[in-house]
């Protein structure tokens, strides 16, 4: 246990330090930009996403953020928006599939799923998954989902629009530092078990899944790196199960970050999971019929 508890603790440092380095500047920024009324220039080339999703233009740089950065950047550009529940349930389905491309389609590639394949497949599903949410009536939130305007807060200096927005980023970061310590320190546990340790040194299919699910698409497709080049698992397999963590994965802390504003985790959750399940169950069906698929759709050697 005391193992555990400094693994965790210097993980969660490395995570504070990350948080804080994003979050607080970035939150001044995005501040700054609505105190000068700058946002709206910058929102003018995602105004089609955003509208698309019921959000207001302002929140393009979240949008941003989250996909080129992390869930991190994505909430410090958002928090300062005033999005209602139902905003910050769209954007959390939106990100929670097509966060951090960049570094999570590197990882996707040492498992031999193409670049190509990893960002064409999140973007699209990114879109579609939300679409059932829209359908939901708005008795699903605690506020009505009509968009909402976005106008800066008054303030009598530009020194107290720096004061407060640092006063209010730095109670953001701590809140999102301590759900990330706890998040860690779970996740942690559930790697020590003897359960983990086991059953780690027998991938299969549905034990892969399960913890892309717990811990993410890094230990996800980390304890499967080894597997894919030994050649245990077919290629079939491996196209599976990275349809299936792409859409669906982590649904503790990237879900949660959400939450603290009034996302709704089931809504969330359930959406995603029943996305992942389908597509990867289409998908399988077409591998069946079609066995040279997996190549046309930009399967390479794993790394």
């Amino acid at each position: 246990m005391k193992t555990i508890l400094k693994n965790s603790f210097e993980t969660s440092l490395r995570s504070a330090v990350l948080i804080l380095k994003l979050v607080i500047p970035l939150y001044i920024l995005a501040d700054l930009l609505l105190y000068f009324d700058l946002l709206k220039y910058i929102s003018l080339l995602f105004e089609p996403i955003t509208s698309f999703l019921h959000l207001p233009p302002e929140a393009a740089m979240a949008i941003a953020g989250g996909v080129l950065l992390n869930n991190y950047a994505a909430i410090a550009f958002a928090a300062p928006l005033q999005l209602t529940p139902y905003q910050w349930t769209i954007l959390a389905i939106f990100l929670g599939v097509c966060h951090s491309m960049i570094v999570e389609s590197a990882i996707m590639k040492k498992l031999g799923i193409s670049y190509l394949y990893s960002i064409a497949l999140r973007s699209i599903m990114a879109f579609i998954t939300v679409v059932p949410i829209m359908l939901l009536p708005s008795s699903f939130f605690s506020t009505t989902i009509e968009e909402t305007s976005v106008s800066a807060q008054n303030y009598n200096s530009f020194l107290e629009l720096l004061l407060g927005s640092l006063k209010k980023s730095t109670l953001l970061s701590i809140k999102m530092i301590l759900l990330i310590a706890i998040m860690i320190f779970i996740m942690d546990w559930i790697k020590s078990t003897k359960f983990m340790q086991e059953y780690a040194k027998k991938v299969n299919t549905s034990f892969s899944i399960f913890v892309g699910q717990m811990l993410g698409i890094t230990y996800g497709a980390g304890i499967l790196i080894n597997e894919a080049k030994s050649g245990n698992l077919s290629r079939k397999e491996i196209l599976y199960i990275a349809t299936f963590l792409m859409i669906s994965h982590s649904v503790f802390e990237d879900t949660l970050l959400f939450v603290i504003f009034g996302a709704n985790y089931w809504i969330i959750i359930g959406i995603r999971l029943i996305m992942a399940f389908l597509v990867s169950y289409l998908l399988l069906r077409l591998l069946n019929f079609f066995p040279q698929l997996d190549k046309k759709l930009g399967m390479i050697q794993p790394t």
